[in-house]
């Protein structure tokens, strides 16, 4: 059992939800964001998503968009952002999950990469444009490094592929909450627990929602019906905003309360 799988079977034991942060490797800063990934797992998030700086994104929003070309211009590359997890690793057992377009993967070396991510302690993988009747290479690398890899489903998904992404998935499936790109919003969406059920009905294996999710009303709604939720733009936003000293408090402050609209919230076992 993989670190997220052993993480999300306990979860579900003691009846929380589970919390999945994201942030951009090298945001705002290399050394802030280094402390903040410290504060977030001090915090108690459940995953941590590291996102690769990538020039040409496909599905972030602007907030996301506007903190990766911020950590290009930190000089964070694929080799930086294993260093960050190797540190952080040293000190902390939170599970660690990457997300990438497939390009940097492709451009590093397919079976390198893998090797290096397993290497310095990664646990799982987001590659958000690899479709699964593309994913061999990738998932066979993967595999063979015991890195789980962690497909995508959206509103739009047919049950046919909902099929082929979970027998493909590992770890945990992430289903986007919504149509279009990523970014915080007011409510999340009225047909959200027909999707999770659409979904379930597929796989037994963990689901976690993202896309919107910005506050703990938010949080405590999704995991009331999924596995877990994941905080993205709002949590990028807020480390944009509190760059400096108090930066790490501020995301340690804002991620526990996050958290704790988690707990008790699904029945024991579930």
């Amino acid at each position: 059992m993989s670190r997220i799988e052993q993480r999300f079977a306990e979860l579900g034991r003691a009846g929380d939800g589970g919390l999945v942060a994201y942030a951009v490797a090298g945001h705002p800063t290399v050394e802030g964001c280094a402390a903040s990934l410290d504060a977030i797992a001090a915090a108690g998030a459940d995953v941590i998503e590291i996102g690769i700086p990538f020039s040409d994104p496909l599905a972030d929003g602007p907030v996301i968009q506007a903190a990766s070309q911020r950590a290009l211009q930190n000089e964070m590359t694929p080799t930086g952002v294993l260093e960050l997890v190797a540190a952080f690793r040293r000190t902390h057992q939170t599970p660690v999950v990457l997300m990438t377009c497939y390009n940097p993967i492709y451009q590093y070396g397919v079976a390198r990469f893998a090797e290096d991510c397993a290497t310095v302690g990664v646990d799982g993988a987001i590659v958000t444009d690899l479709p699964p009747e593309e994913a061999q290479e990738w998932v066979e690398a993967a595999r063979a490094n015991a890195i789980d890899t962690v497909f995508l489903l959206a509103p739009t998904s047919s049950p046919a592929r909902m099929k082929a992404v979970a027998d493909l998935a590992t770890g945990f499936v992430y289903c986007i909450s919504r149509l279009g790109v990523t970014g915080a919003r007011r409510e999340i969406p009225a047909d959200l627990s027909d999707l999770v059920s659409r979904i379930r009905a597929q796989t037994p294996k963990p689901i976690a929602v993202g896309f919107g999710l910005s506050r703990p009303e938010h949080v405590a709604q999704v995991c009331g019906i999924a596995d877990g939720a994941v905080i993205g733009s709002a949590l990028v936003a807020l480390m944009e905003q509190a760059e400096g000293a108090a930066l790490p408090q501020t995301v340690g402050r804002f991620v526990e309360e996050l958290k704790a609209a988690t707990r008790g919230i699904r029945k024991s076992g579930e």
